[in-house]
Order: C-alpha cells, then sequence, then structure tokens
C-alpha cells in the first residue's frame, strides 16, 4: 500500500477533526474542535497528514518557533494514525517525512508531549530517538 504523506492546505484543516476526535484526551466536542482548528491555523501551525487512496488516514500537528534553549524548532502534536494502518511502519514513515519537512524549514530539534499512560507512544519515540527532558504541566483557568 502507497502512502502520501503532505502539508494540509489550510482550507481543507476541518478533515482533520474527525481523527483528533479520536484521542479523546479531554473529551473536546467536535465544535470547540472546529473553532480551535480554525483559529490555530492562523498561527505558527501546519497540519501534516498521511493519505492512503485520497483519505486520510493519519495527522499530526506540527507548531514552529524559536526556542532559547534549542533554537528553531517544531513541535510535534496531536500524532493520530488509524487503528488498522498501526504496527506497519508507517509511523516511521510519517516521522521521516517530518523530519525531513522540517529541517528544510530550517529547523535543528523536534519536540513533543506524550501521555504518561501512552505507553505505545513511549516505545516509538524512544525507537526514534527522542529522550525524555522534563515534566509537562497544565493549569486550566
Amino acid at each position: 500500500m502507497e502512502f502520501k504523506f503532505t502539508i494540509l492546505d489550510k482550507t481543507d484543516i476541518l478533515k482533520v477533526v474527525p481523527l483528533v476526535e479520536k484521542l479523546d484526551n479531554f473529551k473536546v466536542t467536535k465544535e470547540v474542535l472546529s473553532e480551535r482548528f480554525l483559529e490555530m491555523i492562523q498561527q505558527n501551525y501546519e497540519c501534516a497528514v498521511i493519505l492512503s487512496q485520497n483519505e486520510i488516514i493519519g495527522v499530526c500537528g506540527l507548531w514552529f518557533c524559536t526556542r532559547h534553549y534549542a533554537g528553531k524548532s517544531v513541535e510535534v502534536d496531536h500524532v493520530y494514525i488509524e487503528d488498522a494502518y498501526r504496527g506497519k511502519g508507517v509511523g516511521k514513515q510519517f516521522f521521516k517525512w517530518i523530519y525531513d519537512y522540517a529541517i528544510n524549514k530550517g529547523c535543528s530539534t523536534i519536540e513533543l508531549n506524550t501521555y504518561v499512560s501512552n505507553y505505545p507512544s513511549h516505545k516509538f519515540y524512544y525507537n526514534e530517538g527522542f529522550e525524555i527532558l522534563g515534566y509537562h504541566f497544565l493549569k486550566k483557568f
């Protein structure tokens, strides 16, 4: 099976909402997710997708910034690949594409957060050479 990795056109951003909904980390409604993605796409955010026969089967947000400790960086966000495509090397191919894309944009580092209980992602990211450097804290107002 062939896959295409690409940056989603900003006008198509709402096409990823059904996949991100499946992450279900904060139980955010589809309406709120849609509003937030429409706002995010106006910021330093791009959305990478995996296409299989023109259907989106994977998604990954990319936040670009310059960090005082890392230089120009990309932060990977809300990575999701449909269940039927997991364990087949698609994630590895996707991340290779993401690394190349970020390097071409001048990035020298890549960062991400993953949930403590998401053990399969920990193994994947360790195998990709990521290291744990700290804790992610969140406070809602």
